[in-house]
Order: C-alpha cells, then structure tokens, then sequence
C-alpha cells in the first residue's frame, strides 16, 4: 500500500494556479525527489502534505488517512523540514529537541533514548549545550532534521534542506538521511541541487503546477532522446549565438562555464560545430559527448 496518494490535487492564490491538478504516489521506503524551478509549485504541495496549508480541491491519503477532510489525521506520522525551520536561537541544541519532543508528547524516557540517538547521528553531542545561535549553518539543518524525526515520523517532509550549507555538511546530512531510510523512513524532499535528485528512487518533474514526467532517474535519462554534447570555447556567449541559429535556440544551452547542445547525431554535428566556430574565429577549447544528467532532462523536458 502506497504511503501517500495525491489526487487532482489544485491549489489557487488568486488568479495564479499554484497546483494545476498534481496526481502522485509514493511508496513506503522511498527518497522520492521533486524538481522543479522556483514557482513550480514544489513548496506549496509540500506545505499542503504537511498540513500547514489547505487545498482548493483534489484528495490527498497519508497512510490511508484522507488529509483534506481531516488535516491532523496523519501530523503525528509526519515530519517536516521547512525552507525556513523554527529553531529557537536562545536556546541549547539540548533544550531545542526537548522542545520539540514536549510538543509532540513524547515521554521523558522516550526522549532520552530517541534524543541520544539523534544527536549521534549528527554528530551534535559535543555541542548539546551550545546556543542554537552560535551554530554554523550545517549544524543548525541537523539540529532541525533532529527536531522533525525526535517523534518518530514514518513519513519525513523536507523542502530544500541543504540550500546554503557547505558541501561537506550537506554529505553529511544526506548520509543521516539515508541511514533512516535504511530503517524503513520515507522521504519525501524538494531539492535544487541535481546530485541529491540523483540519489532518488523516483523522481518527478513538476513544471507549471503539473507533474510532467515520474519515473526513476536511470529511466528518466534513458528516455532523453538526443545525443549530448558538451562545449567549451574561448567565447561561449558567441559560440551559442552561431550554434542556435544551425541547431535551434532550445538545442544550445548554458550549464554554468560550458554549453550543452542536443544533437540528432553528435557525429555528423561535431565536423559541423568544427566549421561554424573556426570560420567566426571562435577557439574550441573542448568539444566532447557526454551522457544527459538531470538538469538535462529536466530542461529538456519542459522546452
């Protein structure tokens, strides 16, 4: 049985259609991943699962709970992660997952245990009696996953977690994820970044308030249907120019220092990307095929 199931889901502010009719389901003891640009509707269907804003119509089932019809039906098996999580800077770590543990009415012996596990898996016990305030950033995003999972969720609800912390503390984040998801947690996250979205069991693309495509990410590269090249010359922004008006504007794109163009043939196209930059005097530093990632897919997906 699926852990949740989104129906014709919509949600409106205004005249702005945030949630254009979202089906989804997702299965118990997945890292289910949604990607999309800012505006696609990622964190309002978020927020609405989570039960902290309400819908225009649709049906949402968490554990076979109708949340529409009773919102507080499944609170107590979910966890969740904001953009934006409540810590309280004037207290301890200690003190902060207490807090959240009173909420949730966990009992003290309850608390101890769970706690204790908690701050071991992040790697905060030598700071449990540091100011949340005086925290770097990595630290406070475990702090607040501490405090979402300190009830036990089955279910755990996370928007963009790692946005703005340091490489090295979003490996470590992700590493205390998946040691719960080995345990038998469910995720679902909201990322900007295309290596977590990798590390998904399924992916869906949301784009205008709509799923587009769903599926695994090894299916969903499968599925692209060009071939991929990867461009770097010594003036990219000319170089696009020239190979939009031979490939077409959505086939030759910027990702970051380097361009990606989509090819019907990357053989027959390399000699002619070859001609085109020598006669504009354009120097081709690299010219290579590489295979799609998901921002590949993605843009493809919605051009």
């Amino acid at each position: 049985m699926p852990i949740v199931e989104v129906i014709n889901l919509r949600k409106s502010f205004g005249d702005v259609a945030a949630l254009n009719g979202v089906n989804l389901t997702i299965n118990r003891g997945e890292a289910f991943c949604l990607l999309g640009p800012d505006g696609a509707g990622k964190t309002t269907f978020l927020r609405i699962l989570a039960g902290v804003m309400a819908a225009n119509s649709g049906e949402i089932r968490i554990l076979d709970q109708d949340i529409i019809k009773h919102p507080d039906a499944a609170k107590q098996s979910i966890g969740y992660l904001s953009q934006r999580f409540s810590l309280y800077p004037d207290l301890t770590v200690a003190e902060n997952i207490d807090f959240y543990s009173r909420l949730f009415k966990i009992s003290r012996q309850d608390n101890q245990i769970r706690k204790e596990r908690l701050l071991e898996f992040s790697r905060l016990g030598p700071y449990v009696n540091r100011r949340t305030k005086h925290l770097s950033g990595g630290m406070k995003q475990k702090l607040a996953l501490s405090c979402a999972l300190i009830h036990t969720p089955k279910l755990l609800i996370l928007d963009e977690p790692t946005t703005g912390v340091d490489p090295i503390s979003r490996r470590e984040f992700w590493k205390i994820l998946y040691d719960f998801l080995a345990d038998g947690l469910t995720i679902l996250f909201a990322t900007p970044y295309m290596d977590e979205a990798e590390r998904a069991s399924r992916v869906a693309l949301l784009y205008g308030g709509q799923i587009i495509n769903c599926d695994t990410p090894e299916n969903l590269k499968r599925q692209f249907k060009y071939h991929l090249a990867e461009l770097i010359t010594d003036d990219n922004r000319q170089s696009r120019q020239l190979l939009q008006d031979k490939f077409g504007r959505n086939n030759v794109v910027f990702f970051g220092d380097k361009l990606h163009l989509k090819l019907e043939d990357y053989q027959t196209a390399n000699s002619q990307i070859q001609q085109i930059l020598q006669e504009n005097r354009v120097n081709i530093v690299s010219l290579e095929q590489i295979a799609p990632g998901m921002e590949d897919v993605f843009v493809d997906a919605i051009a």
